[in-house]
């Protein structure tokens, strides 16, 4: 459980949170949003005490566990499987003490372990592992040599396999491709504990979470659903906001309105006071109307060019002479919207520098307009941002010849705010960088935009005004990004680069979603079926020990199911008898609504419960099958 009470704080000279008060259930997947900078990393800080808070209290879970993915796994002579399993501290912990326990502990470690499910561990570790995009072959691999991408991918899987009673990950999908991002949408959903999630990715919000914690001046505000349900019940909560704020302007101006007329007159004197009373007292109703996203500015080129746009035959593009993409046939016509999937790796990067020209091609025929203008935004350009540039230093060299009034008025139509324009990019929040960069990128009007990830720093507002923008252009567009809805919105045709090549995907991103889930199932039940590496021969006698006693463990998981079901069912009969009592809702309606909310909340641990059970006496009776054997 996450308990926040009265929490208030400030820094860097500005306030974040005002007496601000929500709790989380147990078990609940919660999406944290908000607009970029209003405090969503800052939350997790105070969350983890890496912060601490003006006043106020923040209650985590009994336990301690809470972990979050801060930074990449550093670059060690570890090998990857190791990496993970050492995040399971108790087992690790376990396993190291059975080379020097005394024997009569050996028994009680043992028992431990099967508890805990150690002997599964290495097959768990490599399944989380598989689904977020390494092989097989990678498990034995030393850290040192992935990179620094791929060490965040192993923070996400050694944080998500320790399985802490609080998860908090903040933009998880930043670095995974959109198959990565599937897999996680369906892991969290499956996460047997609490998880707060930072995301502006949609999909996940409303696939994958059933509360959305909503930050906005200062407070915090829990919503159940996922992002679709929040957006209908802020809407409603907003209007039935401002029918009160409507009905108490009327009855303050019927207030002063006889205050005003009969104040003078000793009869009415004592009235016009009481009335006047009331009007001191009358707590003003606000209705909080949050401010449009700034449009994003993507011109048009002004004269179209001939079809086709680009055209490629049988060409291939690699580096230093080894290529990475063979046998390419396409065509991109002047009003092309092109959605290329793939997993990291399969080249869609490598072809976005072939188009750019960045790249010339190592065979075949790469053909296009001569005046063709192709602008080019890469997830990378805004890491290799120099840090003390400012958006006017960027302008004055994209447009030497123009005067400052000018630059000054682009950048304001790029939504870059007067104060912003003289900050330096390491002070501009990541949504600003990215919003100036698009901008830039796009600001002659290209007949060819290439944008590679262009919103992993945008606030859900600002993807929607991206997307907006990108449909009313009127160039073509070919768009890499592992936001789904920005993909279904904005591309009429799908590529797939898999397999060396890229070729036309025929279907839609439904059937694409299918394609990529069914892989997934397909690879966890080959993982399951084949050993990770072993970690050692003494490693393999401990595995070995540790599965001796394995029935009789998993049928008291079983049992213990069994009774917590009986309990919730019990739980919720007594309270459908209090709710069955009509005169309850008039007697005590705040009663009536918490217990209304408990039934709500027993009813989904029953759920939970089940599903243990089932999974539980799933494993018991393929224990003893295989104990017969």
């Amino acid at each position: 459980m996450l308990q926040i009470t009265d929490l208030s704080f400030n820094a860097w000279g500005r306030r974040f949170f005002t007496d601000a008060s929500v709790r989380v259930p147990d078990g609940a997947k919660v999406g944290l949003v908000g607009r970029n900078g209003v405090g969503k990393s800052t939350l997790f800080k105070l969350i983890l005490g890496e912060l601490p808070p003006l006043t106020g209290e923040i209650a985590g879970p009994r336990s301690g566990r809470i972990a979050t993915v801060a930074q990449e796994h550093a670059a060690t002579a570890v090998r990857l499987l190791d990496t993970v399993l050492a995040a399971d501290v108790e087992r690790a912990t376990l396993l190291a003490e059975l080379d020097t326990a005394a024997p009569e502990r050996l028994g009680e470690i043992h028992g431990r372990l099967i508890d805990i499910g150690a002997e599964a561990a290495p097959s768990r570790a490599a399944e989380i592992l598989s689904g977020l995009g390494f092989s097989h072959a990678d498990l034995a691999r030393q850290m040192a040599e992935f990179s620094g991408g791929w060490r965040m991918r192993v923070a996400l899987a050694s944080a998500l396999f320790a399985e802490p009673d609080l998860l908090l990950l903040d933009e998880p999908t930043n670095y995974l491709d959109l198959e990565g991002a599937l897999w996680l949408e369906q892991r969290l959903k499956r996460y047997p504990r609490t998880a707060v999630v930072i995301s502006h990715d949609r999909e996940l919000l409303n696939n994958s979470v059933d509360h959305i914690l909503h930050i906005r001046e200062g407070k915090l505000d829990l919503y159940a659903g996922g992002y679709d349900d929040f957006e209908r019940m802020r809407a409603e909560k907003q209007r039935l906001a401002g029918a009160q704020a409507a009905k108490q302007d009327a009855e303050r101006a019927k207030l002063q309105a006889f205050v005003d007329r009969f104040r003078a007159k000793a009869t009415k004197a004592a009235q016009a006071q009481s009335r006047m009373k009331r009007l001191a007292k009358m707590q003003a109703i606000t209705v909080s109307v949050e401010s449009e996203a700034a449009a994003f500015t993507l011109p048009s080129p002004e004269r179209p060019l001939s079809p086709p746009l680009v055209r490629l035959e049988k060409a291939a593009v690699g580096y230093d002479g080894r290529a990475i993409l063979r046998n390419l046939t396409l065509r991109l016509d002047v009003d092309d919207r092109i959605g290329l999937l793939g997993v990291n790796g399969a080249g869609k990067s490598t072809f976005a520098k072939l188009l750019a020209e960045a790249l010339t091609p190592m065979a075949g025929e790469l053909a296009h307009q001569p005046r063709m203008r192709v602008g080019w935004f890469n997830q990378h350009q805004i890491e290799a941002m120099d840090p003390a540039d400012t958006p006017l230093d960027m302008i004055r060299r994209a447009l030497p010849e123009d005067t400052e009034p000018r630059r000054r008025s682009k950048l304001a139509q790029f939504g870059i705010t007067s104060e912003k324009m003289e900050t330096t990019a390491e002070n501009l929040s990541g949504g600003e960088r990215a919003r100036l960069l698009l901008h830039l990128v796009a600001m002659q009007a290209p007949h060819l935009l290439i944008l590679d990830e262009p919103t992993n720093h945008l606030d859900i507002d600002s993807r929607r005004a991206l997307m907006e923008a990108l449909n009313g252009y009127e160039g073509a567009v070919l768009l890499i990004t592992h936001d789904r809805s920005l993909m279904e919105l904005v591309a009429d045709r799908l590529w797939l680069a898999a397999d060396g090549t890229i070729t036309p995907f025929e279907g839609d991103m439904e059937a694409y979603v299918k394609l990529v889930l069914d892989r997934a199932k397909t690879v966890s039940r080959e993982q399951a079926g084949s050993a990770p590496p072993a970690d050692s021969a003494k490693d393999a006698r401990k595995a070995s020990a540790s599965a001796r006693a394995q029935v009789a463990p998993l049928k008291r998981t079983m049992e213990a199911a069994e009774k917590r079901m009986d309990t919730l069912t019990g739980m919720i009969a007594k309270l459908d008898v209090a709710l069955s009592d009509p005169a309850l809702f008039a007697r005590d309606p705040g009663r009536a609504v918490a217990l209304g909310k408990a039934r709500v909340e027993t009813a989904d641990q029953l759920a939970v419960a089940e599903m243990a059970w089932m999974e539980a006496a799933e494993a018991y009776e393929a224990a003893k099958a295989e104990a017969a054997v």
